[in-house]
């Protein structure tokens, strides 16, 4: 299925630290996904469903704060909380999320910030499900991790080359 905007792409890879750490690259930042002690992690980082419910939570903050800007509604402050849990007999994943708005809002605008809520990108992904295409992958991906892979040294080198009055590092 292809996407008809480009996407960033996010690389997850094992540290080979502990059982079940996992480094993340996005655009930009880099932290680990690990899970608590008590389920054989280290502790490290958010677990994957932290991290689900921290996208919805961070999702539904965006939205709310862009639509009030575009409104004009005086809002000083947006704070989501997000429980996760996974419904004991239909086995659904259920998310639980309490919003906080605070401002110099009336009951319709309230009421209009809380519908936007349910049409941020991530709430209505959650709430129609998604398809996942996997494909295997032949070869490593390049991260941070892998500086010491020859092609990326090569493709720096050959940056310099076509680039001869540029400053280039050189290792």
């Amino acid at each position: 299925m292809e996407s008809s905007k480009p996407v960033h792409p996010v690389i997850a890879e094992d540290t080979g630290v502990g059982r079940l750490q996992v480094q993340i690259y996005t655009q930009g930042a880099s932290f680990h996904v690990d899970e608590p002690a008590s389920a054989g992690g280290l502790a490290s980082g958010p677990s994957p469903f932290d991290l689900m419910s921290a996208s919805l939570g961070a999702c539904t903050v965006m939205t709310i704060k862009f639509h009030a800007q575009r409104k004009a509604i005086q809002v000083t402050r947006v704070q989501v909380i997000v429980f996760h849990h996974r419904h004991p007999e239909s086995g659904r994943d259920v998310f639980q999320r309490s919003i906080f708005i605070d401002g110099a809002i009336d009951e319709e605008q309230m009421r209009q910030l809380f519908a936007v809520a349910d049409r941020c990108p991530v709430s209505k992904t959650l709430s129609a499900g998604a398809d996942i295409a996997t494909t295997r992958n032949t070869a490593p991906i390049l991260t941070g991790r892998r500086v010491e892979d020859d092609e990326h040294v090569h493709a720096m080198e050959v940056a310099c080359e076509e680039t001869p009055d540029a400053e280039c590092l050189t290792a």
